[in-house]
């Protein structure tokens, strides 16, 4: 299949790309107005064939277009509209509404590098929308691409799915190299500035958790009573995919557990750091204190100070000084040893 290469912009129509797949063979490139006359013949065609039509949300046509000529149900719009964005997948009217949270290309571990692909999923018309270029879609694209076989609307959702836990399985695994790092530094007592990207990571971990863990609850809810249309190799395929996902998931939370046990041994090193120097300071400012006192009262200029007008009176009180000064260290040494 020879096929010009897709890129992220897209046509007068807001379509960035489309494909149409029939009787499991490789998909066949389709542009906007095409796939407007293939959505026109749709009631006659085989129960094999299906089409997929991937638009740019932030082009204003591409809403309107959908509407004109797909005629999707109303929960794909108030999903579209909506500020919730927790990925879910629902049944309207037949039809699978899915919400699916998913990592740009050039992901950086930053809050903001996240965004959201809306699904709309019948037997013959697959309807993706998105703002921004997602690593997980594109990897659908390639597989497409690449003449990879896809016999239902529904293992196209699946595939999806999958390429979902593969993108945040990578992600887990990046994370996991970066606390290992942490780690080793905090080892070898070399924290310096890393410890405030170990609470920016969990940031990051703690956020994709929270847009991703809804999947595995609502794939299940589906899987209960999946559409009539859905054969039963689609919902095995669907089923196992959720099973695959909830094992990335306990991946991520086992990630977060062990940065915060990292926080938490950080703390703690740090605090012991903070109790040393105040035992130094404590330690310092005893030792200073019969020094302190005796040089006040001797400072008084007033009658009757003892040995004022002894020969050796200076080296009698720096002796006596001295002496007060070693007992108290050595005691604190000897509290200190023995604690």
């Amino acid at each position: 299949m020879v096929t010009p290469a897709p890129t992220y912009g897209s046509d007068q129509s807001g379509l960035i790309w489309g494909y149409v797949f029939e009787s499991a063979r490789p998909a066949t490139v389709i542009g906007s107005h095409e796939a407007a006359d293939w959505l026109r013949a749709s009631r006659t065609l085989d129960s094999t064939e299906f089409i997929w039509l991937h638009f740019n949300l932030s082009h204003t046509a591409s809403e309107k277009w959908i509407t004109e000529h797909t005629g999707v149900v109303d929960e794909f719009y108030e999903a579209l509209h909506e500020g919730s964005r927790s990925t879910r997948i629902e049944m309207a009217e037949n039809t699978l509404v899915a919400v699916v949270n998913d990592v740009l290309h050039n992901f950086s571990f930053q809050p903001s590098d996240t965004s959201t692909v809306w699904i709309s999923v019948s037997k013959h018309v697959v309807i993706s929308v998105r703002r921004t270029p997602l690593k997980s879609i594109e990897r659908l694209r390639r597989a497409v691409e690449g003449g990879e076989s896809i016999r239902s609307s529904v293992e196209l959702l699946t595939h999806l799915l999958r390429d979902q836990a593969d993108v945040l399985e990578s992600i887990v695994r990046d994370a996991v190299s970066k606390v290992d790092d942490i780690e080793d530094n905090l080892l070898a007592g070399r924290l310096n500035h890393r410890r405030a990207k170990l609470g920016a990571l969990r940031r990051v971990l703690v956020r994709l958790q929270r847009l991703l863990a809804p999947e595995p609850a609502a794939l299940f809810r589906l899987l209960q009573r999946p559409p009539q249309w859905v054969a039963e190799e689609d919902s095995q395929d669907l089923r196992q995919s959720t099973e695959e996902f909830s094992v990335v998931l306990s991946d991520l939370v086992s990630v977060q557990e062990r940065i915060k046990l990292l926080q938490e041994e950080i703390a703690a090193d740090v605090n012991e750091g903070n109790n040393r120097s105040l035992f130094v300071l404590t330690i310092v400012t005893v030792l200073a204190l019969p020094i302190n006192i005796i040089t006040g009262l001797l400072g008084m200029n007033v009658g009757a100070i003892p040995l004022a007008n002894h020969p050796y009176g200076f080296w009698v009180v720096v002796a006596l000084v001295l002496t007060i000064t070693l007992v108290a260290g050595w005691i604190a040494l000897r509290a200190q040893r023995d604690r």
